[in-house]
């Protein structure tokens, strides 16, 4: 059981979890909680602040709003769900030559 459960692949499980958080999330203009360690000493400009703010709003169909809080929103959307499936192409091939 144990072995099953390290072979699953987690960073897919991740990824999958995130991309549906995004899809409910509901972005606004009101300010937003943030783990970013440079917003938090103060430093004006993050490559990755406001990534999940532009899937969220592609999600909801808010294309240039998506593009105005990240340009490569959209370009995570197609990279994401293609790793997905890539992680678990890879783990149903393992787990069938397995049994």
């Amino acid at each position: 059981m144990i072995d099953r459960l390290k072979q699953i692949p987690w960073e897919a499980v991740v990824w999958s979890f995130a991309l549906l958080y995004l899809a409910l999330y509901q972005p606004g203009n009101d300010p937003h909680f943030t783990v970013c360690p440079l917003h938090h000493l103060g430093l004006e400009f993050c490559p990755g602040c406001g990534l999940g703010r532009s899937i969220a709003f592609l999600f909801h169909g808010h294309l240039w709003q998506s593009l105005a809080a990240h340009p490569l929103g959209i370009f995570a959307v197609i990279i994401l769900p293609y790793r997905i499936i890539q992680l678990t192409k890879n783990y149903l091939h393992q787990y069938g030559k397995n049994y």
